[in-house]
C-alpha cells in the first residue's frame, strides 16, 4: 500500500530559527534515535514489525531500516518518508521541511495508518486516547528544533 493511499491521522508542525540543511541531520539523528532506543526492537517484534531492527545505509537514506520503519525516502533538508507494518497497522510517518525566510523553517509531521481488523481498531483506540503519539511527535518535533537553533554553525554562518 503505497503511503499516499494510507488514511490520514494527524499533523503536527513547528517553526525553527535555522535554514532547512541545518535542521536535516538532527532530524535524522533524532528521528532515527526514538525509534532505535531500547526496548523498540523488543517492542518491534513484539508485534511482529515488518522492520524490527536497524539495518542499511547511515546517513539514513531510502532503505534504511530502524525499528518499525523503512526509510521510503530521505531528499536532504525536504523531506524524509517513513513506513512500517505490523500485525495491527499499516502506517507511515512523513517529516517535511518548508523554508518560510532566511533563517527560519518549519517543520510538518504527518502520520497516515489504517489498523485493520477488530485488534487493530483495538490498537488504534489504545495509541489515540492514551496520548503517546501525540507527546512522542511533539516530543521529537521540540527535540529536532531545540538540537537545530543550539547548533553552532546557524549562528556561526559555518558549513
Amino acid at each position: 500500500m503505497a503511503i499516499d493511499s494510507l488514511p490520514h491521522l494527524d499533523e503536527h508542525s513547528t517553526l525553527i530559527a535555522a535554514d532547512t540543511d541545518r535542521i536535516w541531520p538532527h532530524l535524522t539523528d533524532v528521528v532515527e534515535r526514538s525509534f532505535a532506543a531500547p526496548g523498540m526492537t523488543g517492542y518491534a517484534r513484539l508485534v511482529s514489525a515488518a522492520d524490527p531492527v536497524s539495518s542499511g545505509p547511515r546517513p539514513l537514506a531510502a532503505g534504511s531500516t530502524f525499528p518499525g520503519f523503512r526509510v521510503t525516502s530521505a531528499v536532504p533538508g525536504e523531506e524524509l518518508a517513513l513506513r512500517g507494518s505490523h500485525r495491527f497497522s499499516t502506517y507511515a510517518l512523513i517529516f517535511r521541511l518548508t523554508p518560510i525566510e532566511p533563517g527560519r523553517s518549519r517543520l510538518r509531521a504527518e502520520t497516515r495508518a489504517v489498523f485493520a481488523g477488530l485488534t487493530g481498531g483495538l490498537y488504534r483506540q489504545i495509541l489515540l486516547t492514551s496520548g503517546g503519539h501525540v507527546i512522542g511527535v511533539r516530543r521529537i518535533l521540540a527535540t529536532i528544533r531545540r538540537r537545530s537553533e543550539q547548533d553552532p554553525r546557524v549562528h556561526a554562518g559555518g558549513p
